[in-house]
C-alpha cells in the first residue's frame, strides 16, 4: 500500500516511521525546500509523546536537546523587581515524563529516524486530489495512491482541497503569537524572562546548544486583526504596536524585528471538524484538530494522533474505511481535552485584567516559596493541563524492531 503524507514538521515524520514499521511504503512531500533550522520555539513533550518517541528509539536524543530551562524571571508592568521561580518545580508536577525541546531539533530527530524508509520529496507541494487519489503535484509528475494524509498544519493545504475554506472550521481565541530569533546575547541558558500585562506577555530563552535566543509574544486584540499569515511587515508592526512601552527589555527585541533571520507570526486559532476523513484523505495534528498554537499541547497531540492512526491502519488491514473512523473514535476524547486546556492557558498566558496579571505573579510566588513535594501537589491540583495529559492513554499496536535494527535509523 502507498501512501501519501503531505508535511515534514511533527506529525509528518513520526507517522511515516510508524506506517512504514507496520509494513506500508510512505512518501513525504514537505513545500519548504529543505527542514526548518532556525527560528521556531520550544515545545512540550508530555508522556504520552515521551513514551512513543522511546519505542522510537529516539528519546535520547530528545532529551540531549532539551533546552534545559529551569529558571523564571517573572516581571509585571509596572514594577520594580521580578519574582523569580524553580521552573523544574512546575514542570516536575506538570507531568511524570516531560521534555521541552526546540520544535526545530525536534522535527530534525524525527526526520532522521526516518529517512532511511521514507521517500521525502521537498520543495513541492500537493495541488489536487481525485476520489481515487490520483495526485497532481506543484513541481512532480502526478502520481497516484491508495491513501493521502494532511500533516501539513494549520493552514493544511490537504485539508483545503478535501474540506473546503479554513474558515469554515477556524475559531480564533482573540490572541496572537509571534516568535523571532534574537542576538545570543539578549537571552540567558536556561532562564525564562517574561513581562506580563493585561492583554500582553512578552518572553525570552535560550539554551545551550543554541546560537541564539528566542523571542515570544502572546497578545490579544480588541477586535479580530485582518492580517494574511504570510504578510509579515503587517505582522512585525502589529507587533510592535502592541508591545511599545511595556518596558525596555521588551523595546530593544522589538527593534530587532526587521534584523532577524528567523519569524513567525500567526493567530491562537482552534480547528472543531466533526470529521477529519472524507474519502482516502484523512487529517493529523493541528491540520486536523489544532487546539491553538503555544498554549494547547499540539505537539504531544500531534505525535499521539500519527501514532494511533498509522495503528489503526495497521489493525485494520489497511482499510481506511474501518481505520479511520476508529482513528477518530479513539482520538476525539484527547481532541475535546486539549481544546479546553488550551482556551484555560492562554487566559492564564494572557491575562485579561489587572487581577489576573496579579494572580500570574502570585502563582509563580508560591510555587517559588514552597518547597518541592507541597509545590507539586499544588500545581496538580491546580494546572487542567497536567490533569488532562497524565490521563491521556493509547492501545499498544505493535513494538517496532529491536533496538539495534531501529539504531541505524537514527544515528
Amino acid at each position: 500500500m502507498q501512501i501519501l503524507v503531505s508535511g515534514a514538521s511533527i506529525a509528518g515524520p513520526v507517522l511515516a516511521y510508524w506506517l512504514t514499521r507496520h509494513g506500508y511504503s510512505v512518501t513525504v512531500v514537505e513545500r519548504a525546500p529543505a527542514l526548518r533550522k532556525t527560528g521556531g520555539h520550544a515545545v512540550d513533550l508530555f508522556r504520552p509523546a515521551v513514551d512513543i518517541s522511546e519505542q522510537m528509539g529516539v528519546l535520547p536524543r530528545i532529551e540531549k536537546r532539551a533546552t534545559g530551562t529551569d529558571r523564571l524571571a517573572l516581571h509585571r508592568e509596572g514594577a520594580r523587581r521580578p519574582v523569580r521561580s524553580d521552573l523544574s518545580k512546575i514542570f516536575g508536577a506538570t507531568s511524570d515524563r516531560h521534555v521541552e525541546v526546540m520544535r526545530d531539533d525536534l522535527s530534525e530527530i524525527y526526520y532522521d529516524a526516518t529517512q532511511d524508509d521514507v521517500e521525502y520529496i521537498f520543495g513541492d507541494a500537493i495541488t489536487a486530489i481525485t476520489p481515487d487519489c490520483e495526485v497532481r503535484f506543484d513541481s512532480a509528475a502526478p502520481r497516484r495512491f491508495d491513501l493521502v494524509v494532511g500533516a501539513d498544519g494549520l493552514h493544511s493545504g490537504v485539508r483545503r482541497l478535501a474540506f473546503g475554506d479554513e474558515s469554515r472550521f477556524s475559531a480564533g481565541t482573540g490572541a496572537y503569537l509571534g516568535v523571532t530569533s534574537l542576538p545570543k546575547d539578549f537571552g540567558r541558558d536556561g532562564e525564562l524572562l517574561i513581562h506580563v500585562g493585561v492583554g500582553r506577555t512578552a518572553g525570552i530563552y535560550s539554551a545551550r546548544h543554541l546560537d541564539d535566543a528566542r523571542a515570544l509574544f502572546l497578545f490579544r486584540g480588541d477586535r479580530e486583526l485582518d492580517c494574511r499569515h504570510d504578510a509579515v511587515p503587517q505582522q512585525k508592526a502589529l507587533l510592535r504596536n502592541a508591545f511599545g512601552g511595556m518596558h525596555s527589555d521588551v523595546d530593544r527585541w522589538l527593534v530587532e524585528l526587521d534584523r532577524s533571520p528567523a519569524f513567525y507570526f500567526d493567530s491562537i486559532t482552534q480547528l472543531r471538524m466533526d470529521t477529519w476523513s472524507r474519502g482516502r484523505v484523512t487529517l493529523v495534528g493541528d491540520a486536523g484538530y489544532c487546539p491553538g498554537p503555544a498554549v494547547g499541547g499540539s505537539t504531544t497531540l500531534a505525535v499521539v494522533g500519527a501514532y494511533v492512526l498509522a495503528g489503526e491502519l495497521a489493525r485494520a488491514g489497511g482499510d481506511h474505511e474501518r481505520a479511520f473512523p476508529a482513528y477518530e473514535r479513539a482520538m476525539a476524547g484527547h481532541v475535546r481535552g486539549s481544546h479546553a486546556v488550551a482556551l484555560s492557558a492562554a487566559n492564564t498566558l494572557i491575562p485579561r485584567s489587572r487581577l489576573g496579571v496579579s494572580g500570574l505573579v502570585q502563582g509563580a510566588r508560591l510555587i517559588s516559596a514552597l518547597p518541592a513535594g507541597p509545590a507539586r501537589a499544588l500545581l496538580r491540583l491546580t494546572t487542567k493541563s497536567a490533569r488532562h495529559y497524565n490521563s491521556m492513554t493509547v492501545d499498544d499496536y505493535g513494538r517496532p524492531p529491536s533496538q539495534g535494527q531501529m539504531s541505524s535509523a537514527v544515528e
